[in-house]
This record gives C-alpha cells, sequence and structure tokens, in this order.
C-alpha cells in the first residue's frame, strides 16, 4: 500500500508537508500541492479518511436527507446536486426519511457520527429536538420544505404563488367547482400551497368552501387514485381538479386513464411537476413546473461557500424561486354537468 512517506521519498518533502498538501492546507503552495497529488494519483495513493476523521476533519461527504426517492422531484434534484458537489470535489449521500421523524433522527445522528461535511434536508413535520440540536451542530440548509426551528438557511419554491396562479387559471376558463388534492398542513408546503389555492376562490369571487380540498400522503400515488375517485362519485362533482404533489398528479391521471374519464371535456386537471410523460398523456397535462435544475445549483453553491467559510459567516439566507404554469391541453372551459361513473 502507498503511503504518505513513499510520496515524500518521491518528491523529496517532508511526510508533514504531503499530508497537509492532500489535505488542502492553504500553509502550503498551491505548486506544490498539485506535485503532491500528481505524484500521489500516478502512485495510486488512497487517503486515509478514517484516520483524517479521527483527527477531528470532517468527510467529504455531503448528506441530502429525502422523504421518497420514488418523488422524482428528489430523485431529479439529487442527481443534479450530485454532480454539482463531485465538481467541488464532493460527493452527495442520500438518507430516505420516508417522513418519519424518528427515522430522520436516526439518519442524522448516523450522519454526525460519521463526521459529514454538510447536510441538505427537506424536514419532517416535526423535527425531534433532538434532530434540531445534532443539525445544529453541521453545516445545514432546508430544501423546500422550511421548519423554523432548523435555522434560517432555505431554498425553496413560492408555492403559495404556484397555487394561486393554477387555481386562478381553472377560474378564468369559468370553473366554480373546483377541488384541490394535496398533502397535509402540518407540512409547510402542504399549508402553503392550500392557502394559494383558497387565495386564488377568494379573489375570483368565490367562499372558501366553494372549492373541495382532500389532504393526505403527499407521497401517495394510491391516495391520488382513491381521493379523485371519491370526488368523482359525489353528485356534485367538481368540473375541475388542481393537485399539490407529483405523487398525487401519478395517482390521479392512473385513475383517469382507468375509468376512462374525458380530459377536458367532462374533467380539467391541472397537475404539479413537469414529469417527461406529462406532455403526451391524453391531449397532454396542463401543470405547475418545478424550477429543479436552478434549486439544485443553488443549494450545491451555497454549501460549498458554507463549507469553506468560518461559522461566523454564516448568515441568513432564503432563496424562493417562482413556479411556472405549463399550458397544455388538459384544462378547458367546463363543458357541462359530469356523468357519474360506472360502479
Amino acid at each position: 500500500m502507498i503511503t504518505t512517506k513513499d510520496i515524500a521519498e518521491r518528491l523529496g518533502l517532508s511526510v508533514s508537508t504531503v499530508g497537509r498538501a492532500l489535505s488542502d492546507d492553504s500553509r502550503i503552495s498551491e505548486e506544490t500541492k498539485f506535485r503532491v497529488r500528481q505524484a500521489a494519483s500516478e502512485m495510486g495513493y488512497v487517503g486515509n479518511r478514517a484516520a483524517r476523521m479521527m483527527r477531528g476533519a470532517s468527510s467529504n461527504v455531503v448528506a441530502l436527507a429525502i422523504p421518497d426517492i420514488r418523488n422524482s422531484f428528489y430523485s431529479t434534484i439529487a442527481h443534479e446536486l450530485s454532480k454539482n458537489m463531485e465538481a467541488e470535489g464532493y460527493q452527495l449521500m442520500l438518507s430516505e426519511t420516508d417522513d418519519d421523524r424518528m427515522v430522520e433522527l436516526r439518519h442524522l445522528r448516523e450522519l454526525s457520527a460519521t463526521r459529514v461535511a454538510g447536510v441538505i434536508i427537506v424536514p419532517t413535520a416535526r423535527p425531534h429536538s433532538d434532530s434540531v440540536r445534532l443539525l445544529r451542530t453541521m453545516p445545514h440548509l432546508q430544501l423546500l420544505r422550511r421548519h423554523p426551528s432548523l435555522g434560517s438557511q432555505w431554498f425553496g419554491v413560492d408555492d403559495r404563488e404556484a397555487l394561486r396562479r393554477a387555481t386562478a387559471h381553472l377560474l378564468e376558463l369559468g370553473h366554480t367547482r373546483i377541488a384541490y388534492l394535496g398533502g397535509p398542513v402540518e407540512l409547510p408546503t402542504g399549508a402553503d400551497r392550500l392557502e394559494g389555492f383558497r387565495s386564488a376562490l377568494r379573489e375570483g369571487g368565490l367562499p372558501d368552501d366553494a372549492g373541495r380540498a382532500e389532504l393526505g400522503p403527499p407521497s401517495s400515488v394510491d391516495h391520488g387514485r382513491q381521493a379523485v375517485r371519491r370526488l368523482l362519485e359525489e353528485p356534485d362533482a367538481p368540473t375541475a381538479l388542481v393537485l399539490g404533489s407529483i405523487q398525487l398528479t401519478l395517482g390521479v391521471l392512473e385513475e383517469l386513464s382507468e375509468q376512462g374519464v374525458r380530459v377536458p371535456g367532462e374533467l380539467s386537471v391541472v397537475g404539479f411537476g413537469d414529469e417527461p410523460g406529462f406532455s403526451w398523456w391524453g391531449p397532454g397535462l396542463t401543470t405547475i413546473g418545478l424550477p429543479i435544475q436552478e434549486m439544485a445549483t443553488g443549494c450545491a453553491l451555497w454549501m460549498m461557500r458554507r463549507l469553506k467559510t468560518e461559522p461566523s459567516n454564516d448568515g441568513p439566507y432564503t432563496s424562493v424561486s417562482p413556479g411556472s404554469l405549463v399550458l397544455r391541453g388538459s384544462t378547458a372551459p367546463p363543458g357541462g354537468p359530469v356523468p357519474s361513473r360506472p360502479h
């Protein structure tokens, strides 16, 4: 096994100089660092990261803690973050919490024990107090969801405005019986999206109770299927539907296709997120586009800056990206009562 002593002998340097060069010590010149790294690469040197961590150094791993990797928003942003981190010499580690605060805590304990360089987290609705304490010891930022106890560094989407615009679009087409399927209000994103839906109804001159809101697990495709099935069976079924998560959108589209519902003739639909298949589903799905690449790049740049500066320079930071309304063929003026579905 090649050691720092072997590299030092080859280059005529001290072992301590080689060690400092490999750890990017500011006391070593860039020229010497380059020579040492080049020799290390040629000789097949593999650093003993465990030994470095025992001396108190952090790893080059940044963790991404998310609720559900099956949600394409999270898998896509993980891919984009990984590429951005790799360009800066860091590696992305994935942690899946399933929106369970105790799983979240266990993962954070492991991440802390392995001395990750930093954490990007989509927090659960009510993070455990021990999770809060652990995150205070690590560079971290919140993604998409924001919990006050976890600090003031956050990258997200203007969920309220995105849902307001989507609902306003349906109102402009003449719909007055509009339903919303979204996540629970315990989640910050769920509360903001529901408020956006209701604010559009108020602005359109309709009372809050004019719109039906079905709230449930945002990561459940099956919940989307069941919820839209119930709505379509009601005597005064909605003529339009706006959705508040990617997984719910997938469930709704599956159910509508299975039941043969004519979109937009019987039901206008505005989805959430813009999956590759959404553009060719049925007449093409009108949907809320999410700025995933922009958010991933912003998160990576902020984390890199944070890891290269003193903690005392770490002030509050908020980045709010606007969603976009992607207009396609799944929305149109109401075409009359929705016929009852066969049982």
